[in-house]
This record gives C-alpha cells, sequence and structure tokens, in this order.
C-alpha cells in the first residue's frame, strides 16, 4: 500500500498563520520534506518548527545552486531539472514504502513554489493532495492595511525577473500590482515602475509578518540589502477614494416588525435574521427579546404581554429619535400580533415614521406541518380570546366557519384567566360537525416541550388545552392514515 503525498502552504513567515489543516498533516506526517539554499538553513522547517514532533524522518532538498554559474551540460534548468527528479524520487521511496510524506512550501505550494516541482512530477503515481496557504501578496496587503483590488479592479501579479520593458508595459496597464522575487532585480523594478508612472504609489514590504518584517515607500528604499523574500505592492487606487462622513441617523429611524417563527433559530428567515443584526433597538413581549442572543451594542426592551399599545408606541418613540428598531413577535408579526398594533399606532401619531413588516412562520403552519397537511384546502383562523372583543362575535364566527366546513386553526385557546371558551366552542362546533372530526393539539411545537396530539372533536379534552396550544378542528373531508397522520385532500366532493 502506497503513501500519500501532501503539499502544504505554510503561509508567509507567522507560524501562527499556519492553517489548522496543515499543521494536523504535518504532526501526523511520516516524512517531512523542504526545500533549502546550499547553505541549509530552511524558512519553511522554521515556519513548520511548532508542529513537527519526535522521531519523524527529515528530508533536506538541498539546491545545488541558486543564481551562480554551472558546468552542467544542460546549463542551468538542466542542473534544476535533475535535482528535481532526484529529489522526487528519494520522495517517491517513502510512498513506495507506505509513509505519509509532507512537502513544506512558503505562502502557497502552487503559487511560485518549489513544491509545484515535486507535484508535477509525484502527483500522477501516487495519492496527492495539496493545502493551499496564505500568499506573500495577501500578508503584504494586510500588513499595509491597504486592499489588493475592490469591485471590478485588476490585480496583477508579476516576477521581478521579466524584462524591464515587459514590466513597465504591464504596470501601466493594470489597475493593482504585486512584483515578487526583488532581491537583485530591485534597480530594474523601481526604473519599471518610474517608467510606468507608478513610483511614488508603490510600496516596499520586506518578510512580511515575520520578525525582521519592513515597510516603506518603495522609492526610499536603498537597493543594498534588499532580500529575496521582499516585494513591490501597488494597492488598490479604491483605496484613495472618498468615503464621505456618515450623515446623522436623527429623524431617519424606523420601525421594523419581525416575525421570529414559533420557535428557535431554525424557524427564522435570513429577511428576520437580516433584520434583527441591524437593529440598535429590541422591542417585544420579554420571552420574545429573550429568543434573540444578545448582542451588546443593541438596546433591550422587554415588556409584558398585555401592553402592546404602549410597547408600539415606545418603539415609534425611539425610532422618531433615530433608532433602527425591531419590534419582535412570535409566529408571524401579522397574526394576532404586533404588526397592526404598530401600524395603528403609526397612523394616529407617528406618520414620518417608516414601518416594515417582517414576516415568519406561524404557529398554524408550524403544527399543521408537524402533523401532516390539515390545512391542505380552505381554511379560517380564528382566536378564542375575548379580550378585545366580545364572545357573541367569536361564537358567530365560529358557526359561520363551521356551517361553511372550513377547517380551523384556533389560536389563544385558553389562559389562566379563560378556562371555559374552548369548552363553548367545540360544542358549538360539534352543532355542525361530526364527533369524529380529526382534531391537531400542537404545544410548543419547535420548543423543548413540544407535543403534538391528534384527537377527535368529540374526546377534545379543554384540560389538556393551555396558552401554549394551537388546534387545528378538521372538516368534512379530513382524514388521519393508519400511521397518525393527519391531511385535508386537496378536491372537496
Amino acid at each position: 500500500m502506497t503513501g500519500r503525498l501532501y503539499g502544504v502552504g505554510l503561509g508567509p513567515g507567522d507560524p501562527e498563520l499556519v492553517t489548522v489543516k496543515t499543521a494536523r498533516l504535518i504532526g501526523e506526517a511520516d516524512v517531512i520534506a523542504y526545500h533549502a539554499a546550499r547553505h541549509g538553513r530552511s524558512i519553511a522547517r522554521s515556519i513548520a518548527l511548532p508542529y513537527l514532533r519526535e522521531g519523524q524522518i527529515e528530508e533536506l532538498l538541498l539546491y545545488p545552486l541558486t543564481t551562480e554559474t554551472t558546468d552542467h551540460p544542460g546549463g542551468y534548468q538542466g542542473a534544476l531539472d535533475d535535482f528535481y527528479a532526484d529529489c522526487a524520487e528519494r520522495l517517491a521511496a517513502h510512498l513506495d514504502a507506505g509513509r505519509t510524506v509532507v512537502v513544506l512550501s512558503e505562502g502557497d505550494p502552487l503559487f511560485y513554489g518549489s513544491y509545484m516541482h515535486m507535484h508535477k512530477r509525484l502527483a500522477h503515481r501516487y495519492p496527492t493532495e495539496v493545502v493551499p496557504g496564505v500568499t506573500s501578496v495577501s500578508a503584504a496587503s494586510a500588513v499595509l492595511g491597504r486592499p489588493l483590488v475592490e469591485r471590478d479592479e485588476v490585480l496583477t501579479v508579476l516576477p521581478g525577473t521579466l524584462p524591464a520593458e515587459v514590466l513597465a508595459e504591464r504596470l501601466r496597464g493594470t489597475d493593482s500590482a504585486a512584483v515578487l522575487k526583488l532581491g537583485r532585480t530591485f534597480e530594474k523594478v523601481r526604473d519599471a515602475l518610474a517608467e510606468a508612472g507608478r513610483l511614488d504609489d508603490a510600496w516596499y514590504v520586506e518578510r512580511a509578518t515575520m520578525g525582521a518584517e519592513r515597510v516603506a515607500p518603495l522609492k526610499d528604499v536603498d537597493a543594498d540589502g534588499v532580500p529575496y523574500f521582499s516585494l513591490a505592492l501597488l494597492a488598490s487606487p479604491a483605496e484613495r477614494t472618498f468615503v464621505p462622513e456618515p450623515s446623522s441617523t436623527e429623524g431617519q429611524g424606523e420601525v421594523t416588525v419581525v416575525g421570529l417563527g414559533p420557535a428557535g433559530r431554525p424557524w427564522l428567515t435570513p429577511e428576520a435574521q437580516e433584520a434583527l443584526a441591524a437593529a440598535t433597538d429590541l422591542v417585544g413581549y420579554g420571552p420574545y427579546v429573550d429568543r434573540v442572543a444578545p448582542n451588546p451594542r443593541q438596546r433591550r426592551h422587554r415588556t409584558d404581554n398585555r401592553v402592546e399599545a404602549e410597547r408600539a408606541r415606545h418603539a415609534l418613540e425611539l425610532a422618531a429619535a433615530g433608532a433602527r428598531v425591531a419590534v419582535v413577535s412570535s409566529g408571524d408579526p401579522g397574526v394576532f400580533a404586533m404588526a397592526s398594533a404598530v401600524l395603528e399606532e403609526a397612523a394616529a401619531g407617528f406618520p414620518d415614521v417608516p414601518v416594515r413588516i417582517v414576516p415568519g412562520l406561524t404557529a398554524a403552519q408550524a403544527v399543521a406541518g408537524r402533523a401532516g397537511a390539515p390545512l391542505g384546502h380552505d381554511y379560517c383562523v380564528l382566536s378564542l380570546s375575548d379580550l378585545l372583543k366580545p364572545w357573541d362575535v367569536v361564537a358567530d364566527r365560529l358557526t359561520a366557519a363551521a356551517k361553511a366546513d372550513l377547517v380551523l386553526a384556533l389560536y389563544n385557546p385558553a389562559s389562566r384567566s379563560r378556562t371555559w371558551q374552548l369548552a363553548a366552542a367545540r360544542d358549538l362546533l360539534l352543532e355542525h360537525r361530526d364527533a369524529a372530526t380529526p382534531v391537531v393539539i400542537g404545544r410548543d411545537v419547535g420548543g423543548a416541550q413540544e407535543n403534538v396530539t391528534v384527537t377527535t372533536l368529540g374526546e377534545l379534552d379543554p384540560a389538556q388545552v393551555d396558552m401554549r396550544c394551537l388546534l387545528i378542528v378538521g372538516s368534512s373531508t379530513t382524514r388521519v392514515t393508519a400511521r397518525g397522520v393527519v391531511y385535508t385532500p386537496r378536491r372537496y366532493p
């Protein structure tokens, strides 16, 4: 069984910029391979040192030459080709023996990296994976604190070894640029930047993120002592674009009434999440406000459940003073919730405050989904609460819906102070519905105490129902399968 080859990027120099995956692979490897010049010191190994472990095999791949001349028959490139071929066979011997081989590479393995020469010779012969790393270009941009490119700008990456006239032409025709491999090419690169009219904008970055990091305007840098691990950077021209000061938000606030859905975050829509994230103030019934994750920059205004009008006015007052207010409601804010309360108060006294409604998944939809599809045909939604309308109105509407053979979704079926209404509603419905009509009782759907019960209208026990429940009463066509799934056919006889 052959081993596996990994080419891993170590980033620009700071060991803390090594990715989690690269660190893990280094620690697990049987063989660690790295290139070095003839002095034998490897920057790659020094970056990886915190992640090495005792007992690992190390393969030092020592370049036979760098810039000096050679008497090799194939010249400079021939000498390097033989070197890469020899290195590849040394690594292949480990792979053939079943060992895992990690080849270290500064920056990114396939971005001007030495690893690519091993990859071309071995990747088709052995299982191979390349792990990317932070490039020197990204590191230079970061230490400068200047963006590389913005919107549709073009970034050009150039080796300093190109002819001066080619460099000047490329630099003249791009928005941003990084010129690598400075060292002995520094003066030529500086001249090319001047020829292109870009010298005043160019920055010099040496050993970005390393201990000897150096940053300076390129025109001020002395060519003597410029190392290979340095680059010239032309940052995004948009970096100099004027950014207007933010205008005062006084009088520019708004109220967004947000539906939280029936329970936790999985029921929250992306639009609702965005509205909550943008808010400066959260207003709502205490338990609903508590469902929104705390953010210390936001003010939270928790209120009692029976002060909807006062809550709405408070939200509008905050918005009139410039706040971005999210009024939170369980389920959908337009279904027996805060949307109408806010709009009513806005119409009465805050005509200039913008009000936006963000819908949410309703309790009826949540309970129906858990039960099957009881709302598969025409249905109506009623609240059994007689706090804001007289019971006679509730009774008349129940009777009308029952006569029309509509499925009913019943909100607010009971509370500590309303204990008789559900029994009265059941009796009214039984005047027009068969006692075997399916009834779904959904309690705390989506919450920790979720419970969904399927019973019948005749067997409905009001004692099992509280304020956290929603009831769905079927029509004459609603069915319950052998597995307890409730549905109402789309066709009516």
